[in-house]
């Protein structure tokens, strides 16, 4: 694990747009999201990424999976509001909730942080400067919601937090993918 003051402080301030450019030339692309326990945003990006990319017939060329920081949910499914919620939208949520591993940033060509404290935590845990330059956050990819600067966790709130979150994630996901298939061509 690299010390904080370690960190390419430019890879803060990089571009996602270069990581999607460098994504894209693979034939699948592998797709990791990330938040604190991996019971509420991470596996919903998963879940809405997927319908994003099978209602668009891509299936083939992505492989997506979700995981987080905090081992304490470990093996449960997503919370029971934020299926709730997903479901009400046509999206199944049945991830596993599992903790980030060290081999993740050589499995997946980009990774997506929820938050702030997400991508910094990323940031130090990724083995090389190589691995930093995978780290995305989620919501450099929004385009309708230019007041939110992250994927804000719901876990504490109310029923609208969900709603949120789902509302971000449709938004972001779609222009990830967007990017993502304008580099194909």
């Amino acid at each position: 694990m690299q010390p904080r003051s370690h960190i390419n402080q430019d890879m803060t301030s990089q571009r996602p747009h270069d990581i999607i450019a460098r994504a894209a030339a693979s034939d699948k692309i592998r797709i990791l999201f990330v938040c604190l326990g991996n019971i509420c945003r991470s596996p919903a990006a998963q879940g809405v990424m997927q319908q994003i990319i099978d209602s668009r017939g891509l299936t083939e060329k992505y492989l997506l999976d979700s995981c987080g920081f905090y081992g304490g949910h470990a093996g449960e499914l997503p919370d029971k509001r934020m299926r709730v919620h997903a479901a009400r939208r046509g999206y199944k949520l049945d991830h596993r909730s599992r903790t980030i591993r060290t081999w993740d940033f050589e499995s997946f060509d980009i990774i997506v942080a929820m938050d702030d404290r997400n991508f910094q935590d990323l940031m130090e845990i990724a083995p090389s400067a190589e691995d930093q330059r995978k780290i995305v956050r989620m919501i450099d990819f929004q385009r309708h919601h230019p007041c939110q600067d992250c994927v804000p966790d719901p876990y504490y709130g109310g029923a609208e937090g969900f709603e949120l979150v789902l509302d971000l994630l449709e938004d972001a996901c779609s222009g990830m993918i967007d990017e993502i298939e304008g580099n194909r061509t």
